[in-house]
C-alpha cells in the first residue's frame, strides 16, 4: 500500500463522466505492472427460470470476437504482451479483470473496451463456449458440494430471483443462441452506473483521462439498469431436502436462511459474530465442534455473503453420509449456543484482531486493492471506510453479538439441503 496506508478518500481519486460510468484509481508503484477490474450493472438478476444462464454465458463469450479484432487477434494481442483480460457474470454485475505490466496499460483499456462495447457473438465461437458450459454444468451434477449448494438456494429462494442458478441448467444453456447473447447485450450493456478501478504504477490522472479517451463517448439509449432486487423472508419452518447421488462416499450438507444486505446498518456485527461462529482458528466453533471435537466432518464452517441483496448466511459440512443427522445437530446446537449465551470476551477480542489484522493482507496486491476499491463504489460504503474499519469492528460489543445471532439466525426458520448417498 502506498505510504503503508489504508486507501482512502485523500489517496484514491473517484471521477464520475457524463454518461455515468465511474472511474476509480489508486496509485502504487512498488511495482510496474497495473491492474483493472470493470463492472456492468447487469446480471442473473435480468434473466428467469427458463433462460438461466444468459447472462454469464454472455459474459464469458464477449472476447470471442468484436467488431474490430477476430479471437484469435485478441489472445495473440494479449498472449505476445504477457497480459490477463477475463470476462464473468453474476447475479448483479458483469464484468472484466485485466493485468498486466503498466506499458502494456493501453492495449489492457483498448481491448476491454472494444470488448464491452462491439461483441459480435460469431456463431461457430459461440458453439465452443456452449459446449464448454455444458461441460461445467455436467460436472455439477457429480459433485455434492455443488449440488448441495443449488438445492438449498432452489429451496430457500423458492419464487425469488436467487432461486435460480447463474450457471443456467442444461436444458436452458442449450436452447441460448448467439442472437439471444447480442440482444441482452444491446438490452444490458452500457455506461450507466458501471464502474472501473484502475490500481498500479500510473498517475491517478492519466488513469482518468485514457479511460475517458476510449470510453466516455459511449452510450446506449436501450440500456436497462436493474437495481433493485426484494427482500426474502426466512422459511416459514424447517424445510429440508436430499438430492440423492448414491453412487457417492461423502454427503454435503448446506443449512442456512436469507442473510442481511451489505447496506445493512449492523452488517459488521452480524459478519463478526459469523467470524466466531464459523471462520476464526479452525473454522470457528461450528468447525471446532462438528470437525475437531466430534471428528464428524472433512470441513465444518459457515459464511455470511453480505451482497447487493439478501443474500444468505449458510452453514456448509461435508460428511460421511451416516454422521449426516448428528452433524445438523450438532450445528443447529451451535447456533442456539451464540444466540442465547454472550459470546467470552477473548472469543471476541480474538476474532477482531483477525479481522483487522487481515485487512492488510487483501491489500497486499494489485488485484487485492481493485478488488476492495471496486466494492468500495458498489456498495456505497464511502472512499474513507478502509480507514475507519478497524474502529468499527474494534466497537463491536458482546451484546452486539449476541443480538446479531438472534437478529440474522434461527434454528427453526431455515432451509437445508444435503446431497450425497
Amino acid at each position: 500500500m502506498t505510504n503503508g496506508r489504508y486507501p482512502n478518500s485523500q489517496t484514491i481519486t473517484r471521477h464520475t463522466l457524463a454518461n455515468g460510468l465511474t472511474i476509480l484509481a489508486y496509485e502504487n508503484f512498488a511495482s510496474p505492472s497495473v491492474v483493472m477490474e470493470g463492472l456492468v450493472r447487469v446480471g442473473a438478476l435480468a434473466e428467469n427460470r427458463e433462460t438461466a444462464g444468459l447472462a454469464n454465458f454472455t459474459a464469458v463469450s464477449l472476447m470471442r470476437g468484436t467488431q474490430n479484432r477476430t479471437f484469435d487477434q485478441i489472445y495473440e494481442a494479449l498472449e505476445s504482451a504477457g497480459a490477463d483480460l477475463s470476462f464473468s457474470g453474476a447475479f448483479h454485475t458483469s464484468g472484466f479483470s485485466a493485468q498486466g505490466l503498466v506499458e502494456d496499460f493501453g492495449l489492457l483499456l483498448d481491448m476491454a473496451a472494444d470488448v464491452w462495447r462491439t461483441p459480435t457473438f460469431p456463431p461457430e465461437e459461440i458453439v465452443k463456449v456452449q459446449g464448454q458450459l455444458l461441460t461445467g454444468l455436467h460436472m455439477r451434477t457429480n459433485d455434492t458440494g455443488r449440488m448441495a449448494n443449488l438445492a438449498f438456494h432452489e429451496l430457500v429462494y423458492e419464487g425469488h430471483p436467487y432461486g435460480h442458478s447463474a450457471s443456467g441448467y442444461p436444458e436452458t444453456v442449450s436452447r441460448l443462441t448467439p442472437a439471444d447473447l447480442a440482444a441482452f447485450h444491446a438490452q444490458h450493456y452500457g455506461p450507466q452506473g458501471a464502474i472501473i478501478v484502475v490500481v498500479g504504477a500510473v498517475k491517478a490522472e492519466e488513469a482518468i483521462a485514457r479511460v475517458t479517451a476510449v470510453l466516455g463517448d459511449w452510450r446506449n439509449e436501450r440500456q436497462q439498469v436493474i437495481t433493485g432486487i426484494p427482500d426474502m423472508p426466512r422459511p416459514d419452518f424447517h424445510l429440508r431436502i436430499h438430492v440423492n447421488m448414491p453412487d457417492k462416499h461423502q454427503a454435503d450438507i448446506r443449512l442456512g436462511l436469507p442473510g442481511p444486505r451489505r447496506a445493512a446498518p449492523d452488517y459488521l456485527e452480524a459478519s463478526l459474530m459469523n467470524t466466531i461462529l464459523g471462520v476464526f482458528g479452525m473454522m470457528g466453533r461450528i468447525g471446532l465442534r462438528v470437525r475437531e471435537e466430534e471428528g464428524l466432518a472433512y470441513y465444518a464452517y459457515s459464511q455470511l455473503q453480505g451482497g447487493l441483496g439478501p443474500s444468505p448466511w449458510i452453514a456448509a459440512a461435508g460428511v460421511a453420509p451416516e454422521a449426516v443427522e448428528q452433524a445438523i445437530v450438532s450445528i443447529l446446537e451451535e447456533v442456539a449456543r451464540i444466540q442465547n449465551e454472550p459470546v467470552s470476551a477473548e472469543e471476541l477480542a480474538d476474532s477482531q484482531a483477525y479481522r483487522i489484522g487481515s485487512m492488510p493482507m487483501a491489500l497486499e496486491t494489485n488485484s487485492g486493492l481493485a478488488d476492495i476499491i471496486g466494492d468500495l463504489e458498489l456498495y456505497e460504503l464511502g472512499l474513507d471506510y478502509l480507514a475507519e474499519y478497524p474502529a468499527r469492528i474494534q466497537a463491536i460489543t458482546l451484546a452486539d453479538i449476541q443480538a446479531a445471532a438472534q437478529k440474522y439466525l434461527s434454528t427453526e426458520q431455515l432451509g437445508t439441503a444435503v446431497a450425497g448417498p
